[in-house]
């Protein structure tokens, strides 16, 4: 019996690590826009928006994912929030370098995801996981103002994944 006990407190743990990393690695839900609800944006923003128009978005190159566009408007301004789902964090990881040089000079976010940067438009790109999302509000008044709105909205996202 005592080899049964050691046994049994050596697979305990183990097994307890396994679920906890299964239950982290959960899909994205399908429909993603509602990885960011209206009412958070329209908090965090401090005016009314609709509920986001959806649309697909466009494979950013041939064999990729299609994503999900949820355009947020409100009087004067408009909300972009564009979302992929790839097949695995490799996947994801290699479309997040590849794309970004498209974006000119980027400002790295810490603590955001896997990585995140902000572009010269002051638009922000997130990679978690194998999910890949990008805000962008417009217009822009205040670069300093809207980095810290989009980074809000980004932490309550990548928070849900």
């Amino acid at each position: 019996m005592p080899f049964v006990r050691k046994l049994s407190l050596i697979v305990a743990p183990l097994l307890a690590v396994c679920a906890i990393q299964s239950a982290s690695a959960a899909e994205p839900p399908s429909d993603l826009c509602s990885l960011l609800p209206v009412a958070e944006v329209s908090k965090t923003l401090g005016r009314t928006y609709d509920s986001p128009q959806k649309t697909v978005a466009p494979r950013p190159f041939a064999n990729t994912a299609t994503g999900t566009d949820c355009n947020y408007l409100a009087k004067e301004s408009k909300l972009w929030f564009r979302a992929y789902v790839d097949p695995s964090p490799a996947d994801s990881k290699d479309l997040f370098a590849r794309l970004s040089r498209f974006y000119g000079r980027q400002t790295p976010v810490t603590g955001l995801g896997d990585e995140a940067y902000f572009d010269e438009s002051h638009a922000l790109h997130v990679r978690s996981g194998k999910v890949r999302f990008y805000l962008n509000l417009a217009p822009v008044d205040s670069a300093s103002a809207v980095e810290k709105q989009l980074k809000d909205l980004a932490s309550r996202v990548a928070a849900r994944l």
